[in-house]
């Protein structure tokens, strides 16, 4: 099973990205998927989640401008992002809670986002 992140960049504060996350391999199910960031010098952080019905969860410091989605039917998960700002500056990594013969805990290698002010 691996997860690959895709979309990161260098954007100005105010601009948007859209960062997507590709499930592949042998797998009987996908279950939540998630985002999370680390700054430099900092401990990464979960950032959104969204169920397997699709349920949503934000950390408080991107509610409103970032918006976590996925379509089941492709293994993906993605992360809109407005509104961008210096501080959400960070390496962004993907994580999956995926069932082969037992439910993992799956992490792609992670996509830098830089936000210039």
């Amino acid at each position: 099973v691996q997860l690959v992140e895709s979309g990161g960049g260098l954007v100005q504060a105010g601009g948007s990205l859209r960062l997507s996350c590709a499930a592949s391999g042998s797998f009987v199910r996908i279950n939540d998927m998630q985002w999370y960031r680390q700054a430099p010098g900092k401990q990464r952080e979960l950032v959104a989640a969204v169920t397997t019905g699709g349920s949503t969860n934000y950390a408080d410091s991107v509610k409103g401008r970032f918006t976590i989605s996925r379509d089941n039917a492709k293994n993906m998960v993605y992360l809109q992002m407005n509104s961008l700002k210096p501080e959400d500056t960070a390496v962004y990594y993907c994580r999956a809670l995926i069932v082969t013969t037992y439910q993992g805990s799956y992490w792609g290698q992670g996509t830098q986002v830089t936000v210039s002010s």
